[in-house]
């Protein structure tokens, strides 16, 4: 249905489609396992009715039309609360990557099988000595024969101990070979042998993150994605997509999450308009960068290192968001079990993944400003 390809009328129809077809999560497990299962009933459901597949190729199961389309679902369904923006942004993080580096064949195999939450994928790039310095990993690929034998160890690798398969980095160059030619790119399933998933517990209290261990784990040829010393240019193919249409379901859910403040600020009998603006001002300004990163990207544009100043201010608005909940509720974080608490932990973290804020303001220094090193 090409009409379809047309934004207001692809929302239009997708926003009467969800309104007739409840998704609702089921009350009363709040648990990660929860989430995920919710994550694969909404895919599942999404695919079976066509939205899943807008905005990606026919080449890999889609129907087609522009990538904006995707952003649109992801804001409707985050916002409507229907599912996490954790793990739905992860599949406009791989899906591309999969679809420009992988061998044709496998991408109309595999994509189809995210898209319809037949499986979930993690991304294994952070190590315990390389995380906003990518270059610097160490997980090894040594070719023997027709196979590749892998080496290492990730850490941050969010919901690796649900994922069916892992697009991993690794360094396969000798020890002339400059850090950055030296990375290559695998697509590997995770219950091969030598694979050891570990979740990490953290402050805000959900294992959402998780330590995977390699050890002599065999992975064929034909799962290599591009070719070898192709790594780092996937891996810079990739983080713009992490800070761009992932960001803007986030930016849904931090909407969804501002207008149940205000409810419940209303409800204590908070006075408190200059507070609420101040968070309001920080999130819209968000959106307005976010939506014309949206717009370039439906244009053909590529995206670069001007995604960091999209990243700069999510991390901003949101932190400042939830600095505003634990002025306005005072003990919701500090006294009551909450999702506000477990909310305001992992927000400490939005300066960090993706690329710490130092790191993202040094890009825009010297690659958009043209400052230098200094």
């Amino acid at each position: 249905m090409t009409e379809l390809h047309d934004p207001a009328t692809f929302r239009t129809a997708l926003c009467a489609w969800l309104d007739d077809n409840d998704l609702s999560p089921p009350p009363g497990d709040d648990s990660l396992e929860a989430h995920h299962a919710q994550h694969l009933r909404v895919l599942k459901a999404l695919y079976d009715a066509g939205w899943m597949r807008y905005g990606w190729p026919e080449s890999a199961g889609g129907l087609g039309g522009p990538d904006v389309l995707r952003a649109i679902l992801g804001e409707e369904v985050v916002g409507r609360r229907l599912d996490h923006p954790g793990p739905h942004s992860m599949l406009d993080v791989l899906t591309p990557t999969m679809i420009d580096y992988a061998r044709p064949e496998l991408a109309a195999e595999m994509v189809p099988k995210l898209l319809s939450g037949q499986e979930s994928w993690c991304q294994g790039f952070s190590e315990p000595g390389a995380g906003s310095d990518l270059a610097s990993l160490t997980t090894r690929a040594e070719q023997r024969g027709d196979r590749w034998v892998i080496n290492g160890q990730k850490v941050w690798t969010s919901f690796a101990q649900f994922a069916t398969r892992c697009v991993l980095l690794t360094r396969t160059g000798g020890p002339d070979t400059p850090n950055h030619q030296a990375i290559t790119a695998f697509f590997v399933d995770l219950d091969s042998p030598g694979i050891t998933v570990r979740p990490l517990r953290t402050m805000h209290g959900v294992d959402e993150f998780c330590e995977v261990y390699f050890d002599d784990v065999e992975v064929d040829a034909s799962r290599m994605l591009g070719k070898p010393g192709d790594g780092w240019q996937l891996a810079m193919d990739l983080l713009p997509y992490e800070r761009s249409t992932c960001f803007w379901q986030r930016i849904a859910y931090l909407y969804s999450r501002f207008d149940t403040l205000i409810g419940e600020v209303k409800r204590v009998g908070q006075s408190v308009d200059a507070d609420l603006g101040e968070a309001y001002l920080a999130l819209h300004t968000l959106r307005c960068r976010s939506r014309d990163t949206q717009y370039r990207l439906a244009d053909g544009h590529k995206l670069g290192a001007d995604t960091s100043i999209d990243k700069v201010l999510l991390a901003g608005a949101e932190q400042h968001f939830y600095d505003t909940v634990r002025g306005l509720l005072p003990g919701i974080v500090e006294l009551e079990d909450t999702d506000w608490r477990t909310e305001f932990l992992y927000s400490r973290a939005a300066s960090i993944y993706g690329g710490t804020a130092e790191v993202q303001r040094n890009i825009i220094a010297r690659r958009l400003l043209d400052l230098g090193r200094e």
